[in-house]
């Protein structure tokens, strides 16, 4: 069975500092409560689930996926630090009229996530973090990992992120035109939670949906997410204010669940939702909780109800 994907409802580019653009796709309401959805490492602004995609246009959302510099048509940049792209979501989210607004990190999306928390509390009601990176730099830093393993690799990440990027943007290229048989191969390769979850055909459909029509690296943009997340983050952990809800797979084979774990003990208002038997991908599948979960956290202190 084959799932054709809505286009969605809105996409453009909107200008943030330096004259630089960031890409964006819409979907839903464009008038409905809005939830920013940070995508993966790697990935673009259409790796939303077809389920949110669908809850959205039910419960009149406005889910809005952002490319991250490098991506799509956002413009290619390094943030001295993850803190660093708050600073451009204001601008945007001020560009789209959203006063305030929840969040949804995906992987590499959740430290995105967790700095604007940190930044804009006045502006984010809630935050939802799926399998996330944890710190590796400083008193919050979580310990072993594949992106702690990085950090020994900084030097050489930050000094060849830009041949090895262009690299790595050549061969995703190579693949496009193969790509339902490549992603059947990666599937393959994947532990049972993953594999179950990519033999799903509408989390297919939005992958491949992803990468032929949202996906457009430029030189070092594959590897940008990880130079910044073997940095210091910016903020500490303590400094993220707002509602965070945390959702991650027990059987997670590139973030380990206690990762999730340390992450949450040390956030000041956060929850962990255990996903028995799920890898890394497992928030993927439970996007109609998360909205669910985010939705019933209600307006921020001194918000209107209606805003």
């Amino acid at each position: 069975m084959s799932h054709r994907l809505a286009r969605p409802a809105l996409e453009g580019t909107v200008a943030v500092r330096d004259g630089r653009r960031l890409s964006f796709a819409e979907y839903g309401s464009t008038s409905g409560r809005p939830v920013i959805w940070m995508h993966g490492t790697p990935g673009a602004r259409r790796q939303i689930p077809i389920e949110a995609r669908a809850y959205a246009v039910a419960h009149g959302l406005r889910i809005i996926g952002i490319d991250r510099p490098g991506i799509g048509s956002s413009t290619t940049h390094l943030y001295p630090q993850v803190i660093d792209w708050a600073a451009d979501l204001a601008i945007f989210a001020d560009t789209l009229g959203l006063e305030a607004f929840d969040l949804i990190g995906l992987s590499g999306g959740g430290p995105y996530v967790l700095a604007a928390g940190a930044a804009l509390p006045e502006r984010v009601r809630g935050v939802a973090v799926l399998g996330g990176v944890a710190p590796t730099r400083g008193p919050d830093a979580a310990p072993d990992g594949i992106v702690q393993l990085a950090v020994h690799l900084a030097p050489l990440l930050s000094a060849a992120r830009v041949p090895l990027g262009i690299t790595l943007t050549q061969a995703i290229r190579m693949v496009k035109p193969l790509a339902g048989p490549a992603l059947a191969l990666y599937a393959a390769l994947q532990p049972v939670g993953d594999k179950t979850l990519l033999g799903r055909p509408e989390f297919k459909a939005m992958f491949l949906d992803d990468l032929l029509n949202g996906t457009r690296f430029q030189s070092s943009a594959p590897l940008n997410d990880l130079v910044l997340f073997t940095r210091d983050w910016g903020f500490r952990l303590a400094d993220v204010q707002v509602p965070v809800r945390w959702w991650h797979g027990d059987a997670d084979h590139i973030v380990p669940f206690a990762h999730g774990r340390h992450v949450v003990d040390r956030l000041p208002d956060a929850r962990l939702f255990t996903m028995d038997g799920e890898s890394h991908l497992g928030g993927l599948g439970v996007a109609q909780e998360v909205l669910d979960v985010l939705g019933a956290l209600g307006p921020r202190r001194g918000e209107a109800q209606n805003s």
